[in-house]
């Protein structure tokens, strides 16, 4: 998912910012699933090169494929709830 799409579906469209920060400091706490959410480009946003490691590495461990670049197939691997996939 984006961080935009879980926004919207907690009712804030425009608080992906805030999604961003939730995950960033809740994430280890509540054993949140953060290295499954992309920006709207599919790419990995963190600056940190190891955080940024550890994101790619666990999406590829699940199958995701992340270019070189750090973008992953929206259209194949978003998460959609509620879609008939």
């Amino acid at each position: 998912m984006t961080y935009g799409q879980i926004a919207a579906l907690a009712g804030s469209a425009r608080g992906a910012r805030q999604v961003v920060r939730i995950l960033h400091s809740m994430s280890a706490a509540y054993e949140l699933p953060w290295h499954r959410v992309v920006n709207v480009k599919g790419e990995i946003a963190i600056q940190d090169d190891e955080a940024r490691f550890k994101q790619n590495l666990y999406l590829s461990g699940e199958g995701v494929v992340v270019d070189e670049t750090g973008r992953i197939n929206l259209e194949q691997y978003r998460y959609c709830p509620g879609s008939a996939d």
